[in-house]
């Protein structure tokens, strides 16, 4: 009979492959919280809760997850678990499957420190099973204050606190330092020059006036591509296509509420003009409900000669392997893998963004 199996890991395998699935929120946080709840505990007493039937009785266990630990304990894999994994989308096309097999690591991605869902170690650890060699940390600027956003005092604890999570992950990977900074309304970027300076990777996005006339919302973007320290130009329209994701669990969750937007009026061509002139990428946001920019800007940038990123904007572990959709929306217009910032290493990376500056 096969012994027993780490339960913690199955509750988070499923939270993950729910966060990837892109399910409801409260679906995710029911197995987060059960695996928070049992790791606190030694492993005798989960099992011995597991056998007289009160892990219930634990603030954060439900039925569901206590079936699932009992099989677990039991050396079975989950039935919920198998279920997920017997359910799992289809695969990449040949082009595809190349580019995000090229890729080697995720250019935006949030934390708990601003509105992700999970702590940095936890988004480090799903980078590395996905593969990354590396993960770049953007929590959002301050003047984004639903979702939390880094006064310059917290982004300097930020790098502090990066610079020791780093020492202790596996070899190999590492945790690069960013942020996804405001552009605002004059086309500056919302976090001191000094900071912006000392970060990896600055992905600069449009979170207000999302309804600007043309011409100012072309100023604005030009003038913020202009800026040396802007490597990347983020989520470039704006627009939602769906309703909000799953796995979004922290205090911005607000934020990202249901809905629909219209993308944003601007010059395409005036800026990925500048794009392309001042080596600024762009990016390929793999997001579900966002989708941006959608397919016939994509092949716009690719002939103004853009750079490009494909990043996930994870708020959740499982959110980190949408690389995959935004690979798809990529080999479809026809981009190639050398013209992708994050194919490279997190050396060439850094060299390329500290050239910039």
């Amino acid at each position: 009979m096969a012994g027993p199996r780490d339960p913690i890991a199955d509750l988070r395998r499923i939270a993950f492959l729910l966060e990837r699935a892109n399910e409801a929120t409260y679906r995710v946080r029911a197995f987060r919280s059960a695996a928070k709840a049992l790791a606190g505990l030694p492993a005798d007493e989960v099992a011995a809760r597991a056998g007289n039937g009160t892990l219930t009785e634990l603030a954060g266990v439900g039925d569901v997850t206590a079936r699932c630990v009992a099989e677990s304990l039991a050396g079975e894999e989950p039935v919920y678990l198998r279920r997920l994994v017997a359910t799992e989308g289809s695969d990449l096309d040949a082009e595809a499957t190349a580019l995000r097999t090229a890729l080697r690591g995720d250019c935006h991605t949030h934390s708990d420190w601003s509105d992700g869902g999970s702590p940095i170690e936890e988004m480090a650890l799903a980078a590395v099973e996905l593969g990354h060699e590396y993960v770049v940390l953007t929590d959002h600027s301050p003047r984004l204050t639903v979702a939390r956003g880094l006064t310059a005092e917290r982004l300097r604890r930020q790098l502090d606190y990066v610079a020791q999570v780093n020492a202790a992950l596996p070899e190999g990977f590492r945790i690069l330092t960013g942020i996804e900074v405001d552009i605002l309304a004059d086309g500056s970027l919302d976090q001191d020059e000094d900071l912006l300076a000392r970060l990896d990777v600055v992905v600069g996005s449009v979170h207000s006036g999302l309804k600007d006339e043309r011409s100012k919302m072309t100023r604005r973007m030009v003038t913020a591509v202009a800026n040396p320290h802007l490597d990347i130009l983020g989520h470039v329209t704006g627009r939602m296509v769906s309703s909000r994701p799953a796995g979004v669990t922290g205090p911005g969750d607000r934020g990202h509420r249901a809905r629909t937007r219209a993308e944003s009026d601007f010059d395409p061509d005036a800026v990925f003009a500048a794009c392309a002139e001042h080596d600024t990428a762009v990016e390929i946001n793999s997001r579900p409900e966002r989708q941006d920019p959608p397919k016939r800007l994509i092949r716009r940038a690719l002939e103004a000669g853009c750079r490009f990123a494909i990043d996930t904007d994870a708020h959740a572990p499982g959110q980190l392997d949408w690389q995959r959709f935004g690979c798809e929306r990529a080999a479809l217009c026809g981009v190639p893998a050398d013209r992708v910032v994050n194919t490279w290493s997190a050396e060439q990376l850094v060299a390329w963004t500290h050239s910039r500056a």
